[in-house]
């Protein structure tokens, strides 16, 4: 059994890819955001790890979609976070709206792993 095919799913290398992301643009917070830039680097990576955790549950239909769910809410937590950033101007415009279009990708894709999972899980309706 392969335990790392979850690096291959496309919302696994996007939201890996926004997470390094929010790592390098949450590193110019002010020292004193610190516990900001410390949460919104959990709640994106938290995506990832996540997904791994959906791998291994993936035969099992109510651990499954649970998992997914989670990473939605951290996806959508991570939103937030970016929203606050951009109107305390910790991020300028740009970057927020790069951010956020990844994000959102991110969220598409989680969503279509729920509403798909024959294409990902190990059960059948």
């Amino acid at each position: 059994m392969k335990t790392s095919a979850f690096r291959a799913w496309a919302a696994y290398r996007k939201a890996f890819d926004l997470s390094l992301k929010i790592v390098n643009v949450s590193l110019r917070f002010p020292p004193h955001e610190r516990s900001m830039a410390d949460q919104i680097r959990r709640c994106s990576r938290s995506v990832c790890a996540n997904l791994a955790e959906v791998h291994a549950v993936r035969s099992y239909p109510r651990h499954y979609r649970s998992k997914l769910v989670i990473c939605i809410g951290e996806n959508m937590e991570t939103q937030v976070w970016l929203e606050l950033a951009l109107a305390a101007k910790y991020i300028q415009k740009e970057q927020y709206n790069t951010l956020l279009t990844l994000s959102e990708e991110v969220g598409r894709l989680l969503s279509y792993m729920i509403t798909r999972h024959e294409k990902f899980a190990k059960w059948k309706c």
